[in-house]
Protein backbone atom coordinates (compact mmCIF):
# COMPACT_ATOMS: atom_id res chain seq x y z
CA UNK A 1 0.00 0.00 0.00
CA UNK A 2 3.21 2.14 0.54
CA UNK A 3 4.70 1.48 -2.51
CA UNK A 4 1.05 2.88 -4.60
CA UNK A 5 0.81 5.71 -2.33
CA UNK A 6 4.60 6.54 -3.49
CA UNK A 7 3.80 6.02 -7.01
CA UNK A 8 0.79 8.25 -6.92
CA UNK A 9 2.88 10.58 -5.16
CA UNK A 10 5.65 10.54 -8.13
CA UNK A 11 3.13 10.62 -10.98
CA UNK A 12 1.56 13.86 -9.67
CA UNK A 13 4.61 15.49 -8.85
CA UNK A 14 5.67 14.47 -12.13
CA UNK A 15 2.65 16.26 -13.58
CA UNK A 16 3.82 19.56 -11.00
CA UNK A 17 0.82 19.09 -9.05
CA UNK A 18 0.42 19.26 -5.17
CA UNK A 19 -1.49 16.12 -3.51
CA UNK A 20 -2.73 18.41 -1.08
CA UNK A 21 -4.02 20.85 -3.69
CA UNK A 22 -5.75 17.88 -5.58
CA UNK A 23 -7.43 16.63 -2.02
CA UNK A 24 -8.78 19.98 -1.35
CA UNK A 25 -10.53 20.00 -5.06
CA UNK A 26 -11.51 16.73 -4.17
CA UNK A 27 -13.29 17.93 -1.06
CA UNK A 28 -14.67 21.02 -2.49
CA UNK A 29 -15.98 18.80 -5.35
CA UNK A 30 -17.51 16.41 -2.63
CA UNK A 31 -19.25 19.08 -1.12
CA UNK A 32 -20.82 20.60 -4.04
CA UNK A 33 -22.37 17.11 -4.92
CA UNK A 34 -23.78 16.84 -1.24
CA UNK A 35 -25.11 20.20 -1.50
CA UNK A 36 -27.22 19.40 -4.37
CA UNK A 37 -31.21 19.12 -3.55
CA UNK A 38 -31.35 16.51 -6.03
CA UNK A 39 -28.61 13.65 -6.34
CA UNK A 40 -27.85 12.58 -9.55
CA UNK A 41 -25.22 9.63 -9.83
CA UNK A 42 -23.47 11.74 -12.70
CA UNK A 43 -23.20 14.22 -10.57
CA UNK A 44 -22.09 12.56 -7.70
CA UNK A 45 -19.29 11.07 -9.74
CA UNK A 46 -18.39 13.92 -12.03
CA UNK A 47 -18.38 16.67 -9.20
CA UNK A 48 -15.31 15.02 -7.38
CA UNK A 49 -13.27 14.81 -10.20
CA UNK A 50 -14.27 17.45 -12.02
CA UNK A 51 -12.97 19.84 -8.61
CA UNK A 52 -9.70 18.08 -8.17
CA UNK A 53 -8.47 18.71 -11.85
CA UNK A 54 -9.64 21.81 -11.82
CA UNK A 55 -7.69 22.33 -8.68
CA UNK A 56 -4.78 20.66 -9.95
CA UNK A 57 -4.46 22.84 -12.86
CA UNK A 58 -6.28 26.63 -11.49
CA UNK A 59 -4.83 26.88 -8.14
CA UNK A 60 -1.45 28.43 -8.22
CA UNK A 61 -2.41 30.54 -11.46
CA UNK A 62 -5.44 31.76 -9.38
CA UNK A 63 -3.19 32.28 -6.25
CA UNK A 64 -0.36 34.17 -8.31
CA UNK A 65 -2.98 36.50 -10.30
CA UNK A 66 -4.36 37.41 -6.80
CA UNK A 67 -0.87 38.38 -5.67
CA UNK A 68 -0.04 40.15 -9.18
CA UNK A 69 -3.20 42.46 -9.17
CA UNK A 70 -2.27 43.68 -5.48
CA UNK A 71 -5.34 41.66 -3.77
CA UNK A 72 -4.36 40.85 -0.16
CA UNK A 73 -3.31 37.48 0.26
CA UNK A 74 -0.93 35.81 2.62
CA UNK A 75 2.61 35.40 1.96
CA UNK A 76 3.97 33.58 -0.82
CA UNK A 77 4.57 30.87 1.75
CA UNK A 78 1.06 30.11 3.40
CA UNK A 79 -0.14 26.89 1.99
CA UNK A 80 -3.01 27.49 4.15
CA UNK A 81 -4.10 30.16 1.43
CA UNK A 82 -3.47 27.45 -1.49
CA UNK A 83 -5.54 25.21 -0.08
CA UNK A 84 -8.27 27.16 0.53
CA UNK A 85 -8.30 28.56 -3.05
CA UNK A 86 -8.68 24.58 -3.94
CA UNK A 87 -10.92 24.24 -2.22
CA UNK A 88 -13.05 26.88 -3.67
CA UNK A 89 -12.32 26.33 -7.04
CA UNK A 90 -13.04 22.17 -6.09
CA UNK A 91 -16.38 23.23 -4.96
CA UNK A 92 -16.91 25.83 -7.99
CA UNK A 93 -15.79 24.09 -10.95
CA UNK A 94 -18.92 22.20 -11.53
CA UNK A 95 -20.42 25.01 -11.97
CA UNK A 96 -18.42 26.52 -14.06
CA UNK A 97 -18.46 23.69 -16.40
CA UNK A 98 -22.07 23.60 -16.09
CA UNK A 99 -22.61 26.79 -17.24
CA UNK A 100 -19.69 26.08 -20.10
CA UNK A 101 -21.20 23.29 -21.86
CA UNK A 102 -24.83 24.54 -21.34
CA UNK A 103 -23.18 27.60 -23.80
CA UNK A 104 -21.42 25.06 -25.98
CA UNK A 105 -24.97 22.95 -26.15
CA UNK A 106 -26.81 26.30 -26.82
CA UNK A 107 -24.28 27.58 -29.72
CA UNK A 108 -23.53 24.51 -31.42
CA UNK A 109 -27.51 22.60 -31.37
CA UNK A 110 -29.46 22.77 -34.44
CA UNK A 111 -32.48 25.74 -34.66
CA UNK A 112 -35.95 23.80 -35.03
CA UNK A 113 -37.40 24.03 -37.80
CA UNK A 114 -40.87 25.13 -37.49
Amino acid sequence: MVRVEAMIHELLDTLGIKAPVVVAGLSGGILRALSRHRYKVREMVASPICGALAAAYLTLPVVQYFRATGLSVPSADDDTTTLAAAFLIGVSAMWISDIVFEVVVKRFKPEKEE
